[in-house]
């Protein structure tokens, strides 16, 4: 049984024709009746009344009530789809750090939400050496990291470009200064990231480079924390430039610019390479792409 069998049995119902409705159906009159035929052998029942007019038999009404239905369900199913693509609706799972959850996605999400009502968001905070694990094993639709190295398992664009400075308490003992060198680091007490986070890996590969060995007092998951603990002036912290944008201003925290760090850092959406995008992930990965690079690192 397929759909076209139905609806060739729904219009000889009102035409009381085989002709007729081969004519509205744009179907010739012997397929017509092989539609109708095969209904019947798969059914083991005699549908339609072949004699002049035209006309269903009790088995056919029958027949015809349940066509009836499942014709409507399709043609919901078919406006629901077709909603889909006017209205983009669902639910995603966006995996990212702590700092870009705070700092970047409040400001995409409001806008975001209020332009698409019927899309939910459901943020899982992470490391950002794990966003893109989560991503490719379907932990997460989509994900706002560092594109720090490539896989060819998930899809990626760039969406601005970050770096990571040296900040310290306003009281601390270099507070004062604007510049300063890798190699004043050497002993003073740092809180740093935990291990397996890309910031704490690009400034072990530049300690290693310059020969240092950090005195490392603290280490943390998330530049959040980091942060606080500077902020109380335990030690000083290499941390992402975007995270620090609102204590910088605030002037609890003081940045100094590291000249060996003073390297740029693409930050990113990702997703799994050949996955299915519903209209919520559709709409959602277009917007992003479509933001221009200081809606996301405005420290507003």
């Amino acid at each position: 049984m397929n759909i076209s069998q139905l609806e060739t049995l729904l219009t000889i119902s009102k035409t009381m024709s085989f002709r007729k409705a081969g004519e509205l159906l744009n179907l010739t009159q012997p397929a017509v009746s092989a539609q109708i035929k095969s209904l019947e052998d798969e059914f083991k029942t005699v549908l339609i009344d072949r004699n002049q007019p035209v006309t269903l038999t009790d088995r056919g009404q029958v027949f015809l009530d349940h066509a009836e239905k499942i014709l409507g369900i399709v043609e919901e199913l078919k406006q629901k789809l077709s909603d889909l693509s006017q209205t983009p609706q669902g639910h995603i799972v966006l995996g990212t750090t702590a700092s870009i959850a705070i700092q970047i996605l409040p400001r995409v999400l409001s806008y975001f939400q209020d332009q698409f009502p019927r899309i939910k968001t459901t943020i899982h905070s992470m490391p950002s050496s794990q966003v893109m694990t989560a991503v490719e094993n379907g932990a997460v639709d989509i994900g706002i990291t560092y594109l720090s190295e490539r896989n060819p398992n998930v899809e990626t664009s760039i969406l601005y470009y970050d770096t990571y400075e040296l900040v310290v308490s306003p009281d601390h003992f270099m507070s004062h200064l604007k510049h300063t060198t890798v190699e004043s680091l050497r002993d003073i007490p740092m809180i740093m990231l935990s291990p397996d986070t890309l910031g704490r890996r690009f400034l072990d590969r530049i300690f290693r480079k310059y020969s240092l060995q950090p005195n490392v007092l603290m280490e943390l998951s998330s530049s959040e924390e980091v942060k606080r603990m500077v902020e109380i002036n335990l030690g000083a912290a290499v941390v992402s430039k975007l995270s620090i944008a609102n204590e910088v201003r605030l002037g609890t925290l003081k940045m100094i610019k590291v000249n060996e760090l003073d390297l740029s850092h693409p930050v990113g959406v990702v997703y799994k390479s050949g996955r299915y995008l519903n209209s919520a992930m559709q709409q959602f990965l277009s917007d992003l792409k479509g933001m221009p690079e200081d809606h996301f690192i405005s420290s507003e």
